[in-house]
Formats: C-alpha cells, structure tokens, sequence
C-alpha cells in the first residue's frame, strides 16, 4: 500500500550505487527552500545505525550515534527538524508530530521506497553518470536507465577545479512541462576552514598562509574519498599523506595515529562524528553549494507549490 503524506514530499536519491554527493545536494536545497518561505522536515534511513521500532526526532545537534552521519551533517547545516527510520511512513508521521509547521517533506534518499507518494523527484550523480549503464551486479546501477526519463530534474555533481567558475559549465534546462527533466550542474566551493577543537574559522587565504611551512594531511570516511583528495590539491594544497576510509566510518583516537602531519583536513560529514577525539591538528573544510543553472531553486520552489500560510498558535 502507497503512504499518501498530507504535505508535498521531494525525493531526493540516485540509482548509481555508492557516492555521488547526494548529501550536499540536499543540504544546499534545505537552505534554499528555507529563504523561499518554506518548512520543510527532512527524513532519513539512518543508514547504518539501529533504529528500532520508533522513529527517532529531533533538531541539531543530532548524536550521529543515534541518528548517523549523514542525518546529524544535514540538521547541523541546515536547522531543519529530521526523523530517521527506515519506515519512511513513521518517520514521517513522527516528524509531524513533533513539529506541526512543517509544509513540506524533504526525503534523503528514497528513491527506490516506492511505497511512499512523492510530489517530485531528482536523482542526483557524478560525472560518472550511469557507468556502463547496466543494473547490478552486471554494472552500478540500482534501477534501469529508463528510470532518468521518469524524474523531474537530474542533479550532476562535478568536481571543483581552482581557478574556474563552477558555474560556468553549460547544461540542458526543462522542467515539468518540458520533454526531459530540468538538468544541473552542482559543484563544492570551500568558503572556510573551522579547527574543530579550537572553533577558529578561517577563510582559504588565511588557512593557506597559516598552513604554508607545516604537513598537510587529508582524510575522508566518504562515498569516494579521492574526490575530496583531488579537491584539495586542485585548490593548491600539497597533501604529505591521505586516509581514505569506509563510508560511514567510526572514528576513535585510533584512526588518526598513522597521520604524523601538522594539520589533518577533514569533510563536514565526518567532522560530526570527531567531536571527541580532541585533536587540534583537525580542521574541517566548509564548502557551500554552486548550481550551474541559476534559476534551478527557483524552478523547484514553483513546481512545488506555495508554502503553506502558518496559522498564529490559537488562545484557550
């Protein structure tokens, strides 16, 4: 049986196995719902971590122990109220319950749960977009190719290149009511560098002239570590060593002992889960996102809708 929520529900998934920065993506699409008048609630699988039979909710600062990585990353950048389950219905239901002003549902992946209704859908990739085209295990697809042609926009993150504009790159724009679906480009652009025990907040020249006569070193427990690595190095950092470990990696003291570098470069995401490691040598790279089509939010806040008008709480 198909759960028909009462809000608008946006979809936002891939049927290329692994990562293809499909969290920043709905990170940067929260926001910009957000400045458009909306309230979205934002639920999760909560890959990884046992959820048992309730849903969890909550507001940032979410324990990725208890909620993930991914989904304590998105409350964290965003302000949004999550609930994670992998019953999508209960997470929504739990979702509403706790914060009524919600008007519209924003699913982190999903795409495949085809037993939730959803208003729209946008698959994101990478530039490696369907690989061989062919469904696993003969290829890294999820789902038929076909299912491209079924979505309302395809999303594809490229790889941020110093010195260019990553907006620059041209890419096909339609729509609902087009022939195909509206197409963009989406690239990282890193805007500060936060030590993560010392809470300083530097910006990339000011990181760089700290940073020119010690040991860089880079880890990442990510979908593809070596797009992170490859980032670094285009923006002009000489990485001593790198750490590529397993997606929705347990970081402990341990994990950093074979890094003898000065400064240790991490991702936000796995920056939730170093809080307690206490190790000055880590700052995290804050990044925001850059869409190549400047009118994409707009056209996504059209297509879904207008936000519902909050009612003033009522006197008893």
């Amino acid at each position: 049986m198909v759960y028909h929520p009462p809000l608008p529900v946006l979809v936002i998934g891939n049927i290329f196995v692994g990562g293809t920065g499909k969290t920043p993506v709905v990170i940067a699409l929260v926001k910009a719902l957000i400045e458009k008048g909306w309230h979205p609630g934002v639920i999760s699988r909560g890959y990884g971590v046992d959820i048992g039979p309730t849903a969890r909710v909550g507001r940032a600062p979410l324990d990725p122990e208890q909620f993930a990585d991914e989904p304590a990353l998105i409350a964290e950048q965003t302000g949004a109220t999550l609930a994670v389950h992998p019953n999508r219905k209960k997470a929504i239901e739990s979702l509403l319950s706790h914060s009524p002003e919600i008007d519209l549902i924003i699913s982190d992946d999903g795409l495949q749960h085809l037993a939730l209704n959803r208003t729209l859908e946008i698959i994101v990739q990478d530039q490696r977009k369907v690989g061989n085209g062919c469904v696993m295990p003969a290829g890294p697809l999820r789902e038929s190719i076909a299912r491209l042609n079924l979505v309302q926009a395809i999303v594809t993150t490229i790889a941020f290149n110093a010195g260019t504009d990553p907006t620059a790159a041209p890419c096909p724009q339609s729509g609902i009511h087009g022939t195909s679906p509206r197409a963009t480009n989406m690239s990282l652009r890193t805007v500060s560098f936060r030590n993560l025990t010392q809470q300083q907040s530097l910006t990339p020249a000011e990181f760089k002239n700290q940073v020119l006569n010690q040991t860089v070193a880079a880890a990442a427990g990510i979908g593809a570590p070596e797009k992170f690595f490859d980032s670094l190095r285009s923006q002009g950092f000489s990485l001593n060593q790198t750490l590529a470990l397993p997606d929705h990696h347990r970081f402990t003291r341990d994990t950093f002992s074979s890094l003898q570098t000065d400064c240790i470069l991490i991702t936000a995401k796995d920056a939730v889960k170093c809080q307690h490691l206490n190790d000055s040598r880590i700052w995290v790279v804050q990044v925001d996102a850059c869409f190549s089509d400047p009118a994409f939010t707009d056209w996504l806040n059209h297509a879904l809708g207008t936000p519902r008008v909050q009612q003033p709480p009522t006197s008893h």
